[in-house]
């Protein structure tokens, strides 16, 4: 009789090789153990935060306010703005995290991340476009995409002969990123102070009252994403190799570099018309997560839990830190994050995605 676990001594080493109707599942057991961890700290972490503030309540007043019951106050703060604000962060967290671990990948470099490469920054301009000259409720969802997409599209083009790997890409990126960013703050020097005020909250980082029609979009296009990166997984590990060795394996690598950036201008686009360009989430979220499953790897799955993770916390340090003052969650991560990173690096100098 076979049981799921009848094949596991066969099964390379920390690995296990599940057998189930006939099927059989590798699965490397740090990266299972590491991602249950995960899980578990960020159910732990959302009903901490949905109970905690300056107002605290219990975790059955939370649950009941949820429900619309209770006490109207205790519904106010969970319903309206505690929830609200968790979902946001959660998606946006997670997108951005796999996001970033999709881009490294590709472009077999650590700091090749939709911040760094101009996409956030192209973004966040059209979003910013999209308040002062379009002032509708889905127009900085919509001119999110397109801003990344012409961002990630003029690196490619501007690298060519770098294509996504190496430094040239990497300056290229770095370089639109920076006239995006001035084209956001030329935007803002001449819109009026009520269109400026709108708009602030798309060139910092925050959660706080997002368009709840960018939510729900940013949710319908995570669940579409992840499993998208999840089936690009394999043909993005062989790609660390050389690009010989890649399509001696059967990799069509045009199309598998054309699919991931499509789906990191996506998850980015989505993430950004949603909080804002916290790119720290793309740089840190995949470094947590390689960290965590010590695998040679592509940890798409876990970048999104530890990208998810990294947002919540940050956005609630943000809110109780200096309270009532709030603090934007891409400045907490810009405080946190870049420290954590450098650490990461000096620690490790001579990791590499290759």
């Amino acid at each position: 009789m076979n049981t799921p676990l009848a094949h596991a001594s066969s099964a390379p080493r920390d690995h296990w090789l599940l057998g189930i109707a006939g099927l059989r599942l590798l699965i490397h057991r740090r990266s299972l153990l590491a991602g249950i961890g995960l899980c578990l700290a960020l159910a732990a972490s959302l009903g901490w935060l949905l109970i905690a503030g300056t107002h605290d309540l219990t975790l059955w007043q939370a649950l009941r306010a949820a429900t619309g019951d209770g006490n109207p106050l205790h519904v106010l703060l969970v319903r309206e703005l505690r929830l609200p604000r968790l979902v946001a962060g959660l998606l946006s967290g997670a997108a951005l995290g796999a996001a970033g671990c999709l881009l490294q990948t590709l472009a077999r470099n650590r700091l090749a991340t939709p911040g760094v490469i101009g996409i956030d920054d192209g973004a966040t301009a059209f979003a910013v476009a999209s308040i002062v000259a379009v002032p509708t409720s889905l127009a900085p969802t919509a001119l999110a995409l397109s801003g990344a997409s012409t961002a990630a599209v003029l690196a490619f083009a501007l690298a060519a002969g770098g294509g996504a790997r190496g430094y040239r890409f990497i300056v290229v990126g770095i370089a639109i990123g920076v006239l995006f960013g001035a084209l956001t703050n030329l935007m803002l020097a001449r819109a009026d102070i009520d269109a400026a005020n709108a708009a602030y909250p798309w060139t910092v980082g925050s959660l706080n009252a997002r368009p709840a029609q960018a939510v729900w979009l940013l949710g319908i296009g995570l669940a579409l994403g992840l499993p998208a990166a999840k089936l690009l997984v394999r043909p993005l590990a062989v790609m660390r190799f050389s690009d010989n060795v890649a399509i001696g394996l059967g990799v069509d690598l045009p199309r598998i570099r054309l699919l991931t950036l499509a789906l990191t201008v996506w998850l980015t686009a989505l993430a950004v018309a949603v909080v804002g360009p916290v790119g720290l989430i793309a740089l840190v979220a995949p470094e947590m997560a390689r960290y965590l499953c010590r695998q040679h790897g592509v940890p798409v799955v876990n970048s999104a839990l530890s990208g998810a993770l990294l947002m919540v916390l940050a956005d609630w340090v943000g809110r109780t830190a200096l309270a009532p003052v709030e603090i934007p969650v891409g400045i907490i991560m810009a405080i946190v994050g870049g420290p954590y990173l450098l650490w990461i690096l000096l620690r490790q100098p001579s990791r590499t995605l290759t």
